[in-house]
């Protein structure tokens, strides 16, 4: 399916869960003066203009990273807000990062990231938004490009996988997929994205990820209202592996701010 574009969801909670989550990480990874490789299975566009008739249209944004900011949830040092305002400095006011685009703000000259995207439009606009010497774009599957890579070069890092769930079958392939991979790169921190929906399909999926013997594995969920009258999410999941240290007293402070 190639029909999902962020551009509508841009900035909402889950947003802020997941890149709240992957900011913390990535700050936490470059605090070794040691390189790092950045996977991201799924990338999107890169970086959305919340004024665009899209995100007014849902109205997710402003129940989400709008919130965030006019309650003050993360400090001015924070990676989050640090990734926010090197972004609106070049873009302006209206611009919200996506993970790619958080990740390049975060990441360091010598780390190197891999960024597919299938989407025709949406890797055509993330071409445009990202560049570097550091940086490498892919149309292609992400799935595969993850197995293609694996174990990268350098062999420390991250990879982010946040699929669009379009295809239901989708819950049930990615605990066996995911083994996978870890198999073929037990060092690096795998973190996997899934969206909390009324009809709970990520249940049988998270179970089932819970049951395989993943090392540091941590799972953070926040729950909260449907952004409109018959949105179906009613929160957001991440699921860690090799979860840095630290990363459950980071979840702590989200599920505060949440509730």
């Amino acid at each position: 399916m190639l029909s999902y574009q962020h551009i509508y969801h841009a900035g909402n909670l889950a947003d802020v869960q997941k890149h709240a989550l992957l900011a913390w990480m990535l700050s936490y990874l470059t605090q070794k003066d040691k390189p790092l490789s950045y996977i991201e299975t799924h990338s999107g566009r890169g970086l959305y203009q919340l004024d665009a008739a899209e995100a007014v249209r849902t109205g997710e944004a402003e129940a989400g990273i709008a919130r965030a900011e006019r309650e003050a949830w993360f400090a001015a040092d924070h990676p989050l807000s640090r990734a926010l305002h090197a972004v609106r400095s070049k873009y302006g006011v209206a611009a919200y990062p996506g993970s790619p685009m958080i990740a390049a703000n975060l990441l360091r000259a010598q780390d190197s990231l891999h960024l597919a995207e299938l989407h025709p439009q949406e890797h055509s606009a993330l071409s445009k938004s990202m560049s570097g010497r550091n940086v490498k774009i892919y149309r292609q599957d992400g799935y595969q490009l993850a197995q293609s890579l694996l174990p990268p070069t350098p062999r420390r890092g991250m990879m982010l996988i946040d699929p669009s769930y379009e295809v239901k079958t989708e819950y049930g392939r990615l605990p066996g997929l995911i083994a996978r991979l870890h198999r073929k790169w037990n060092v690096g921190v795998i973190a996997l994205w899934y969206p909390i929906l009324t009809d709970g399909w990520h249940k049988p999926m998270v179970a089932a990820l819970k049951q395989q013997d993943f090392p540091k594995a941590e799972v953070h969920q926040v729950q909260f209202p449907a952004a409109r009258a018959g949105h179906r999410m009613i929160g957001s999941g991440m699921f860690v592996i090799n979860a840095p240290y630290g990363f459950a007293d980071e979840a702590r402070v989200l599920d505060g701010l949440f509730k």
